[in-house]
Formats: structure tokens, sequence, C-alpha cells
């Protein structure tokens, strides 16, 4: 009897403990509840949007407020109504919605926009680094915002994962666009991409076993296609055969064997990623010439500049050119092709970062809490933190964390 004594005022104490936590939460989250601004984007043929209505519903549910720049969602098919609906606020003014706490947008802010930013205010987005000027960086540091680059987002598998994600879609609509240039209404040698019984599969070759060069590789072979993927990296040969099996042929980027599959192929694609600067140029202009007429050649790469030496940069609205009757596709923005399922997967990474920055008390909070948030920071209050950039461009670098302590002294 004793024991169930002591058992019914230990619940009863506990539930007394509880009811003051979650009391303490709900003040807590009403006191860092966020200012979000969600602007349309105004780069060349960006239709991925950072937020989709349903991620909008759940920040305004954990009571967070969204502004969006009306037909901010149109080029991924969602409409003002829809955002709307989830309790957005729709404007039509851009200084309105710059005027948010946090904006959230896919595309770094052009000279214009960085003029609306003000005072420590949250900006997340791309930086795109390979193209950054010191004049951009020093314009965004003079507005002593804080900054996160969404490309050096890591989680907590320590993997980039925006950049995963991107490059998953990439890899997969690669294969896709293959497909619809292969076929006669394109203007292809009318093949259908992938092989069935009694026919010989379409022979593709993919250049890097990276991400992107997975995905293309684990596509094709869905559909039937006989896939060969070269790499300089055995490490990433062995990691891609583990994942897809057998029936993908690898090898590294020996010369003579290269160029014989590449001039017998129907399709080849350039997955080859630079960690810094210009990615390499695999397959000369000579290779190219010897390719089968009306074959498909994809450089993933171009954004870099390229793997191919015929590529150069294409358009959504203009994709193609034929160079010695080889079809080349160098579109740099190839994710902007589906921007449906790219906001999805893009939203799938920020609303959970929004959301942690309100209960954590803001966005240091988050920066301590999580690593690989902590690395995405590249300005804390117009100081430089990222390393790289102050190297890059010989500016004085701040270690956050001393940046910090003197912040709470």
């Amino acid at each position: 009897m004793a024991t169930g004594f002591r058992e019914g005022m230990a619940a009863i104490a506990q539930k007394g403990l509880i009811q003051p936590k979650e009391a303490m939460s709900e003040t807590q989250q009403r006191n860092n509840s966020l200012y979000i601004g969600i602007p349309k984007e105004i780069s060349f043929q960006e239709n991925r949007i950072a937020l989709t209505p349903l991620s909008v519903a759940l920040l305004v549910h954990n009571g967070h407020k969204v502004i969006i720049e009306s037909g901010a969602g149109v080029g991924a098919y969602f409409s003002d109504n829809d955002y709307s609906e989830q309790g957005a606020i729709i404007s039509f003014d851009k200084k309105e919605v710059f005027n948010a706490d946090v904006i959230v947008k896919i595309a770094p802010p052009t000279l214009e926009e960085i003029e609306l930013l003000h005072k420590g205010q949250t900006l997340i987005s791309a930086l795109q680094m390979g193209g950054l000027k010191e004049s951009y960086l020093k314009a965004l540091m003079n507005k002593k915002i804080n900054a996160l680059c969404f490309e050096n987002l890591r989680d907590e598998g320590d993997i980039l994962s925006v950049v995963r994600a991107m490059s998953e879609i990439v890899g997969a609509t690669s294969i896709f666009i293959a497909a619809e240039y292969l076929s006669n209404v394109a203007g292809g040698k009318g093949l259908m991409l992938g092989g069935f019984t009694g026919v010989p599969p379409t022979e593709i070759v993919i250049l890097g076993a990276g991400t992107v060069g997975e995905y293309a590789a684990r596509t094709a072979l869905s559909l039937g296609a006989e896939v060969k993927v070269f790499d300089s990296s055995i490490y990433r040969l062995r990691r891609l055969q583990n994942n897809l099996g057998s029936r993908v042929f690898t090898s590294v980027m020996q010369p003579i064997v290269l160029e014989k599959a590449i001039v017998t192929c129907d399709v080849v694609i350039g997955a080859i990623r630079a960690s810094h600067g210009r990615s390499p140029c695999i397959v000369t202009e000579e290779t190219v010439s010897r390719m089968k007429p009306n074959s498909v050649l994809i450089d993933v790469s171009i954004d870099q500049g390229g793997c191919f030496e015929t590529s150069e940069v294409t358009n959504h609205k203009d994709p193609v050119f034929r160079k010695y009757d080889v079809i080349h596709y160098c579109v740099p923005n190839i994710a902007s092709r589906v921007p449906r399922t790219a906001s999805y997967a893009l939203t799938n990474i920020f609303s959970p970062i929004l959301v942690d920055i309100g209960d954590m008390g803001g966005l240091m909070g988050v920066v301590w809490n999580r690593p690989g948030i902590r690395e995405a920071l590249y300005i804390y209050q117009g100081h430089l933190t990222n390393k790289d950039l102050a190297n890059m461009f010989n500016l004085p670098y701040k270690d956050i964390e001393l940046l910090a302590a003197a912040n709470n002294q």
C-alpha cells in the first residue's frame, strides 16, 4: 500500500513538472515567432520556390508569420490562392516582403534586392561561389545581416543536403531528356531509350560516378539501357557498383576505352564536378566529331564550364544545338525543368530548419546545436565567417564562436 502511495505521488509530481514545461514551451514559441519572407525569383528561368503551401501551413501552425510576393509560386504551379489558404500573406510589394526578419529564396539576391535587406536580417539562399565577385560579397556584408548559403547545408549524416537532393533530381531528369531527344519527334534517331525483348538496348555512357552519375545510371538501368560509367576515382566507382549491382559497367578514365565507348554510344552524359574552379574538359572535339549521327550529348557540368570541348551554354527555351550532327543539351539549371518536384525537395530541407530557428530561440540557437547549419553560415552580423571566402578575396575572417562570445559579454 505504501508503495502504491509513493508511485501515485511520483506520478502527480511528474505531471506537475510537465505542465509548467509545456506552458514555458508555448510561451517560448510565441516569443520566438518568425516573420518569414518569400520573394519572387527574378533570376533567368528560375522556376523553383523555397516553400510549398503545405510547408507554409506547418510554419503558420507553429506560430510563425509568412509573407509571399504575389506570383512567387507560379513557376512551380503554386497559385497565390494555394498559399493564402494555408495562412500566408500575399503581397504585391517586394519591399514589404523584404521587411521580413528571415528571407528565404533560391537564387542569390541581386544587387537591387540586397539594397532592400536590413540590419539583423537572416538570409537563406544560394551563393554560387563559382561566379562570386568581391564587390557583391562586400555589399552583403555592409548590410550587417546573417547569411546562410544552402549549398553548404549538411544534414545529420554530414551530407550536403540541398546539393544531394538537386543532384538526384538532375541525374534522373538527364535520362528523361535523353529519351526525349532520341525520339523522332525531337529530331533524334527515332530510338526508344532502354530496350526490350529482341531489340538491342540503348547504349549510354556516363562520365562521373557521383550522385548525378549514380541517379542517371539508376534511371537508365530501370529503363533497360546498357550503361557504362567512367570516373577517375576507384572509390566512387566501387560505391556506385555496390549500390546498383553488376548490371552497370564501370571503368577508370582510360583514354582508349573511354573514346571507344563514346563514339559507339547513343547517349553520353557529362556529370564530372570540380571541387574548386572549372570542371575538367574530358572529351575532345575530335572525339565528339566521331560520334554516331543524331546521338545525344548532355553536359550537366556546363555550369562549371562543361566537360566536352564542344559544349556551349544553352537555356530552357532554346535548349539544344547541333555540332557534328550530335545533339548537344547544355542547360545549366536542369532542376528548374521540373520545378515543382525540385521545390518539394527543397521545402523538405528548409521548413524543418525554420521551425528549429523558432523553437531554439533564434538563428544562433540552431547554429550552436546543428554543426551542419553552422557550416553554411558565411556572414554573421556583417562579419565574414567563412574561411574559404575570406581567403578567396583576401578579406578579414572572424571565427563565429569568438564573435558570439564577444556579443554575449
